[in-house]
């Protein structure tokens, strides 16, 4: 296994976990906070999406498919308090977008000489992420920063232990 097999070995590892989490879910449990004054899962899934593109552009840049209108703005921090679920996608939606986005960020991963993933990364946030590589590290397993939010709200739903 190569550095780039790794990365998105634990990036897959990674969304195969979020997506067992909220597999079952009905879209309208997406609307569900885990506790008072966190964000709802929809909004969670959302910022995972906007920010993957996000995250690609800094070190690919044009590499991040385009989203919906709307998307980035409904998903963004300001909108967190949002309950209109007018404003947030289905699971469905939210699945399909989840491929693209992990589609397009495997894609540039390929395309990335070896080299270039020691590249510094982006100056506002090398403390974090130093190296290009780290990047791409960062956004395979951004998901599972958000993954214990997911099991709060199944077991408050009384669903069934996926993992």
């Amino acid at each position: 296994m190569n550095t780039k097999d790794a990365i998105k070995a634990s990036g897959n590892f990674s969304m195969m976990v979020l997506k067992s989490y909220f597999g079952d879910f009905e879209d309208a449990e997406l609307m569900r906070r885990p506790s008072a004054g966190c964000n709802h899962l929809a909004w969670q899934l959302g910022h995972l999406i906007s920010s993957e593109v996000s995250l690609l552009n800094m070190i690919a840049p044009g590499a991040g498919p385009e989203l919906p209108a709307g998307f980035n703005e409904h998903h963004a921090k300001e909108n967190a308090a949002s309950d209109d679920a007018s404003q947030f996608c289905t699971k469905q939606q939210y699945l399909e977008l989840f491929d693209k986005v992990r589609a397009a960020s495997n894609s540039a991963l390929d395309a990335m000489p070896d080299a270039e993933l020691d590249a510094p990364g982006p100056e506002q946030m090398r403390s974090l992420v130093p190296t290009v590589g780290h990047m791409f590290v960062l956004i395979g397993t951004h998901p599972m920063m958000h993954a214990g939010q997911f099991v709060v709200v199944r077991r408050a739903l009384g669903k069934p232990v996926v993992i």
